[in-house]
């Protein structure tokens, strides 16, 4: 199952993709992505509707990121082993946590703003899960009970921000926009994310090009980990990592500039489509 949000900023609906591509209108079945209606034994429920009986979302409506309700969005540092192999760092013994703050989210076609003061902004197209069960201290075994689903996000960082700025990872993670998520939170029961193709482009020009059979520390294990040293809620986000191709990484570096047009796509997730814009206060 496909799941979406639709509609003006602040104001979304919740939905679903039916057969056709065509965006079906849940609002009058749960109130929003959010909370308890994540919980897998409750989209399966949603799994039972028939689409068809479904009012159509009005055509060419935006899309918002496909979950409510953040608190807490952790990313994952140095999770492609080809990505720490192109920063010349040493693969991770265990998984680098850190945060994104949940007011960096943003829908998958909504523009990236170019916050003040940057210099170095870079691009990262990453496979994220997102929580559907209060999980505490999960063994890797159960994970999956624990997700309700899949999405794709741009890790949008400000390098000089996070790696010059005397502070943690966090303060280059989550400028506004910065987090764009979606187009669809697919279930876990629609793929299985080990081996995905992805690809981002900038202005037409392949970036990245790689698949998540590269990750080093599956999405079972993350969860596992994370949960060791914090709960997560309903709503909750962990973004898992990025393959080689980030523009800090070539040579020389290439960062993105106001004008420039982001593409990503992981098989099976859809695409986001994104443009910088100038930050104008």
């Amino acid at each position: 199952m496909k799941l979406v949000r639709f509609g003006a900023l602040g104001s979304e609906k919740p939905g679903l993709v039916d057969a056709a591509g065509r965006v079906r209108d849940l609002s009058g079945r749960i109130a929003d992505l959010a909370g308890a209606a994540l919980d897998p034994a409750n989209l399966a429920k949603l799994k039972a509707i028939d689409p068809q009986s479904l009012p159509l979302a009005p055509e060419g409506v935006r899309l918002g990121a496909p979950v409510a309700g953040t608190r807490t969005f952790i990313a994952i540092g140095l999770n492609y082993a080809d990505h720490a192999k192109e920063t010349g760092q040493e693969i991770p013994a265990e998984p680098i946590l850190f945060n994104k703050a949940a007011s960096c989210i943003s829908g998958p076609y909504d523009d990236v703003i170019y916050p003040k003061g940057a210099k170095h902004m870079d691009w990262e197209c990453e496979i994220a899960f997102v929580i559907g069960k209060r999980a505490r201290y999960v063994e890797e075994k159960d994970a999956l009970s624990h997700i309700a689903g899949y999405t794709i996000c741009n890790d949008v960082s400000e390098r000089r921000f996070q790696m010059k700025r005397n502070g943690q990872w966090v303060k280059g993670k989550s400028a506004e926009t910065f987090g764009p998520l979606g187009p669809w939170l697919v279930t876990t029961d629609e793929l299985d994310p080990s081996n995905l193709a992805m690809k981002l482009t900038v202005n037409g020009d392949v970036r990245q090009n790689g698949s998540t059979a590269t990750m080093i520390f599956s999405i079972p294990k993350l969860l596992a980990h994370v949960t060791e040293f914090m709960v997560l809620e309903p709503g909750d986000i962990v973004t898992t990592g990025t393959p080689p191709g980030v523009g800090s990484a070539m040579k020389p570096p290439q960062y993105l500039v106001a004008g420039d047009v982001m593409e990503l796509s992981i098989a099976g997730l859809g695409s986001q489509r994104q443009t910088v814009v100038a930050f104008t206060g």
